[in-house]
């Protein structure tokens, strides 16, 4: 076999829909196709306003702008995340600080995030793992009674859902990845999803350089100007030509990936039961997206031996996160609020299967081969 970790999907609109923005002579951003993508993810997520951005690190960096971060200020989030998401806030001069995480969804645990606020804390970042909610009401009841703002790392969250509402519109902004890894791609790509009317227009300026630009072009303005800070963080009209045709099929590539994603979890109940390893879980009041599916074997040394065995029958299974609370630039610059013994133990014992679109043809035998690794265990 010659099963990849992760094999990009495409629909067969792509190609089309990227000659046509070349043939309409425009490929810089906010082009008809960029308009389509925005007007799709306001009305599939119920925000009030979507921009697109060239990646989700983009559109946390506009988030960490729009939250007027600073020196010395503090941001709470999980150690088990990518490094994009501390990443945003310590470019504006911002702490990090790292809560441990749930025993059950692996997201931050939001009974720990009270005891982490300071009078310097203004932002809490909670990160979807897997597609799967973190707990909202408590986060934004939090973020209510000490007047923080709820930034939503929703990057492996597109279609999933909290309590009936899309993940990354639950906050005062949100972001989403539409890196080829992700459900919904643009090869790279990201938006920012803004659900508080009061941050609405400066997001816009934001990520126009710091310009009135898209008022000047909505007539609003004579002319435009250089009004507030910001950046360049606009994708060309190729990357959303390509993103439309996606969000066209958003809901079949979800039904397909959350079939696989059943599949194998029926297939490694009884490997559960034999106390071999520990599947996913998700809580009651999520609709999760299948973004991954994942394994917590007993400890380093299974996990270390099942990537292995997965590679000599040609299968790719990859670890995720090495917690950013232990990692050369988290300990220079970042705080833990109290230890993080479940980040630390899941980090070391987390590894992802494959789930593409495609793989349907070929599961039941990597199914076969990885129950086999397992029971060399």
């Amino acid at each position: 076999m010659n099963i990849p970790f992760n094999k990009p999907y495409m629909t067969g609109k792509e190609l089309s829909y990227i000659a046509e923005a070349h043939f309409n002579g425009m490929l810089a951003g906010d082009g008809p196709f960029t308009k389509y993508c925005h007007s799709w993810l306001e009305a599939n997520t119920g925000c009030i306003k979507a921009l697109l951005t060239h990646s989700c690190t983009a559109a946390l960096e506009m988030a960490a702008l729009l939250a007027n971060v600073g020196s010395g200020d503090e941001v709470i989030m999980p150690s088990f995340t990518f490094v994009s998401t501390a990443n945003a806030f310590v470019l504006r001069g911002a702490v990090p600080v790292f809560v441990d995480i749930r025993p059950d969804t692996l997201n931050i645990d939001e009974n720990l995030i009270e005891a982490a606020i300071t009078p310097r804390t203004r932002a809490i970042v909670p990160v979807h793992y897997a597609g799967v909610s973190c707990e909202m009401d408590t986060i934004m009841d939090i973020a209510r009674r000490h007047n923080l703002l709820v930034i939503e790392d929703a990057a492996q969250g597109i279609m999933a859902t909290y309590k009936g509402t899309r993940l990354g519109a639950i906050g005062h902004l949100g972001t989403l990845s539409f890196h080829e890894t992700k459900n919904i791609i643009s090869g790279e790509g990201g938006a920012i999803l803004v659900n508080d009317a009061a941050l609405a227009d400066r997001a816009e300026v934001i990520r126009e350089k710091g310009t009135n630009r898209s008022q000047f072009f909505r007539g609003q303005v004579d002319k435009y100007s250089w009004v507030d800070i910001g950046s360049s963080y606009l994708p060309g009209e190729i990357v959303a030509s390509f993103l439309r045709a996606q969000m066209e099929e958003a809901q079949q590539i979800t039904d397909r990936r959350l079939a696989m994603w059943k599949t194998y979890h029926r297939a490694f109940e009884a490997q559960e039961k034999a106390g071999r390893m520990r599947r996913p879980i998700v809580t009651t009041d999520c609709e999760h997206n299948a973004h991954m599916y994942y394994l917590l074997l007993r400890n380093l040394d299974d996990r270390t031996q099942f990537i292995a065995r997965m590679k000599e029958v040609g299968v790719g299974c990859v670890f995720h996160y090495v917690p950013l609370h232990s990692s050369p630039q988290g300990r220079r610059i970042s705080r833990a609020n109290r230890d993080l013994p479940l980040t630390t133990e899941f980090s070391d014992r987390l590894v992802r299967l494959p789930l593409w679109l495609g793989l349907e043809e070929h599961q039941h035998q990597v199914i076969d081969r990885m129950l086999e690794a397992l029971g060399e265990g």
